[in-house]
């Protein structure tokens, strides 16, 4: 008979060992859920969550939307790939989500390759549109057509998307569902990889 893994049945311990000192990067659309998603996986394996949108605001001292109207895209882009490095380099293991942009910046995808799993959160139009509906907060979706403007940003991304170590649906089900997924994910993926040593 053959055993089906769960969340539940995986040695959480174990699977930490395994991680080591990489981080677990969630990569993403706006809406796939990779904040709340983060926020349980980080709670589930014990590790530290860390929400790169947040760190970003806190380091400029303003609003993703402020940084947007007052400093443009090129400079938003530019602080998010030095924050998220600093994080994969001083702050794993641990839990990080990055906003829709990040993972198609070359640079930025080469240290998560090095530092971490990457996990992207896939999910259909028509669920991030709804999910992003309830935020006025979306400087990338102030646009006439809405919908228009997150298909285009889908078929730009996607195929960089699906570089990523792991794929997930994120649906329209329970957060923690997705994080189970994940953690049976990371727990077979793991075992096929080395242990990366610990920062000295």
């Amino acid at each position: 008979m053959t055993i089906v893994e769960t969340a539940e049945t995986i040695d959480r311990d174990a699977l930490r060992h395994a991680l080591g000192s990489r981080a677990i990067v969630l990569v993403g659309m706006m809406g796939s859920g990779k904040s709340s998603v983060g926020r349980r996986l980080g709670a589930k394996l014990g590790l530290p969550f860390v929400d790169a949108d947040v760190e970003i605001e806190t380091a400029a001292g303003m609003t993703i939307p402020e940084i947007f109207a007052q400093r443009g895209e090129s400079e938003f882009r530019d602080g998010e790939r030095r924050v998220i490095s600093r994080i994969l380099a001083t702050r794993a293991p641990l839990v990080l989500a990055t906003g829709g942009g990040a993972f198609m910046n070359s640079e930025t995808r080469e240290k998560i390759a090095r530092l971490g799993i990457s996990i992207w959160l896939k999910a259909e139009p028509d669920v991030l549109m709804r999910r992003v509906r309830k935020r006025a907060n979306r400087p990338l979706l102030q646009t006439a057509d809405p919908d228009a403007t997150m298909r285009r940003m889908l078929a730009e991304r996607e195929p960089v998307y699906a570089l990523a170590d792991l794929t997930l649906t994120s649906r329209d089900a329970p957060h923690d569902v997705v994080v189970e997924d994940a953690v049976v994910a990371l727990d077979a993926l793991l075992r096929t990889l080395a242990p990366r040593a610990e920062a000295s």
